[in-house]
């Protein structure tokens, strides 16, 4: 029997920066989401967890406005900081303070490292270069090197830096670690964890590790819907729960670098 969410009410001075409320989407002939709700506290970091294809990425690209031509929102609400940006573009989700970090980072390899920042610059600013540089001293001595030629952690630095230049209110950090070696998403988790502290972050991470490093709320999806919201380290230190809701094997720890698979993860089959 599928889990029911559990009720939790933010205190007014902690009203979520982002509600989402039986979110529906179709893509294609596909009910892709069938009912997800959750809300993101404004501070900290809210994980969204789940096995592959259960809509993880169709629910932060429905937020964004990113479906593609044949998908469309068919039920349910966004709201972000008060407005509800059900089904607006994504430009406009993006001017009112949405960061994004894609799941392949999306950087342009041909262009240098200040090339990229200059480019994710919005509007008249502010910019927040020493915000980035304080964050990321490596990127601002790379500064004139290509990002092609950059490692895969430094690459996704240069993603994280983009979103964290513009005055966000929000940042979504789709999958940061997939496909990095252990020290690297050891490098990544300290630059999340210290980006957290300035901006909240809803984070798509399979790598539990990380999930328990980072986040103080965890939101579960199974077939399309929401199906436990609560705290992420009382969920990763329930053996039961988390064999029920995320696949975690009986004979593993949840939230250890063995369960996390040291980022590697597999696409998920729905977009």
């Amino acid at each position: 029997m599928t889990e029911q969410p559990e009720k939790r009410s933010p205190s007014p001075e902690q009203s979520p920066i982002l509600s989402v409320r039986d979110l529906r989407v179709r893509i294609g002939e596909s009910r892709i989401l069938q009912g997800v709700g959750f809300d993101v506290a404004p501070t900290g970091t809210t994980a969204l967890l789940g096995r592959n294809g259960v809509g993880k990425t169709t629910t932060v690209r429905s937020v964004l406005g990113l479906l593609p031509e044949d998908g469309e929102v068919t039920g349910g609400t966004v709201v972000f900081d008060g407005t509800d940006i059900t089904g607006h573009r994504t430009h406009t989700v993006v001017r009112r303070g949405i960061g994004y970090v894609p799941e392949d980072r999306g950087v342009f390899g041909g262009l240098t490292v200040a090339e990229n920042l200059t480019l994710a610059e919005r509007g008249d600013g502010p910019h927040h270069y020493d915000l980035v540089h304080d964050l990321f001293p490596e990127l601002k001595a790379r500064r004139k090197q290509r990002a092609g030629t950059l490692s895969g952690g430094q690459q996704q630095m240069v993603a994280l830096a983009r979103a964290l230049l513009n005055d966000n209110r929000l940042v979504i950090v789709d999958e940061p670690t997939k496909g990095l070696a252990p020290r690297v998403v050891t490098e990544v988790a300290e630059v999340l964890e210290r980006a957290a502290e300035r901006v909240p972050l809803l984070l798509v991470e399979q790598n539990l590790a990380v999930v328990r490093r980072l986040a103080r709320d965890a939101v579960v999806l199974d077939a399309g819907r929401t199906v436990h919201t609560g705290d992420a380290r009382d969920l990763l230190a329930d053996r039961e729960r988390t064999t029920s809701l995320l696949g975690v094997g009986r004979h593993e720890k949840p939230g250890t670098p063995e369960t996390a698979g040291t980022g590697r993860s597999t696409k998920e089959a729905t977009r």
